[in-house]
């Protein structure tokens, strides 16, 4: 009997070992992947959202962001965070009867916010319209002419609308992606997990996921960067525009606006009665897109009459 209650206890302590040895080892590769991060890379892993970072937190992961970056691409960067203006609400208007199509806001945007040039993401879309009707469907985004613009048609750029009523932000299963009191819909870039969600949600298709490292090279690298608008993005997240932020909380304008040949772009503080944006608004005719989704753009589009 005694020789059977000590196999049985043997029995027993094989398999408890061998449950300990097991459940070791799972744990072991389930987080041979964090062994594998670069320095620095860990933290970002387990950082909070931004919206429970403090202060100190955020200046400690700009200090780190920073370091990456430079690491990474060899470019020295200085990483800020302007936190919206009380009082502001940002809006942007569009001259269509100006814009001869010359993508030039494109280009601006891509060196501005540090995106990627391969694979190529490009947060301004240039549609080229045939004259008299907004119908989509009968758009060209791959236009090729050796002169813009053509005789016939007219060019509507598009880009985040930064809604007021977003679709996107709502179906985050995260809260990635939230709208700002300033009117500029944000994504945290390190909380995104990258499931383009909000891809599917928007009307506009106005919003690029990246699915590799940005490739940028070091002497186009913007050193100017802001934390929650055009430093440069992880692979596997979400990215899209966001009224330069970096540059309009302190008072400049977009990128896009300053390099327009013609004039067609007006940005502003809505809520300034002496704004021009708000002159537009209130005397101009102007269309917002695909009204019927009621999204309620912050992007206003008029034609000169």
């Amino acid at each position: 009997m005694a020789d059977v209650e000590r196999q049985t206890v043997k029995r027993r302590s094989f398999l408890k070992a061998g449950a300990g040895v097991a459940i070791a080892g799972a744990i072991g590769a389930t987080l041979a992947p964090l062994r594998d991060m670069k320095a620095g890379a860990l933290d970002g892993f387990f950082q909070q959202h931004y919206k429970r970072l403090s202060e100190e937190d955020i200046a400690g992961i700009i200090t780190r962001l920073e370091g990456e970056i430079g690491r990474d691409y060899g470019a020295k960067v200085t990483i800020k965070d302007p936190k919206p203006r009380k009082g502001v609400r940002f809006a942007y208007a569009l001259n269509l009867s100006r814009c001869n199509g010359s993508r030039r806001c494109v280009t601006a945007c891509v060196k501005e916010n540090n995106q990627s040039r391969d694979p190529a993401i490009q947060y301004i879309k240039v549609l080229e319209m045939p004259s008299g009707t907004f119908d989509l469907e009968k758009s060209d985004h791959n236009y090729d002419h050796e002169q813009v613009p053509q005789e016939g048609k007219f060019y509507l750029p598009v880009q985040c609308q930064q809604c007021e009523n977003p679709p996107c932000t709502k179906v985050c299963p995260v809260e990635a992606t939230w709208k700002e009191p300033d009117g500029v819909t944000v994504i945290d870039y390190n909380w995104c997990i990258g499931c383009r969600y909000c891809m599917a949600a928007c009307p506009y298709e106005a919003r690029r996921f990246n699915f590799t490292k940005p490739e940028i090279p070091k002497e186009d690298i913007n050193p100017n960067m802001g934390y929650l608008s055009n430093r440069i993005r992880p692979a596997g997240v979400v990215e899209k525009c966001h009224f330069c932020l970096h540059r309009t909380r302190e008072g400049k304008n977009p990128a896009c606006l300053e390099v327009c040949p013609t004039g067609a772009r007006v940005f502003g503080d809505l809520n300034d009665p002496e704004s021009e944006i708000r002159y537009i608004v209130e005397h101009k005719r102007t269309y917002v897109l695909k009204e019927e989704a009621g999204t309620v753009p912050a992007f206003f589009y008029y034609f000169d009459v």
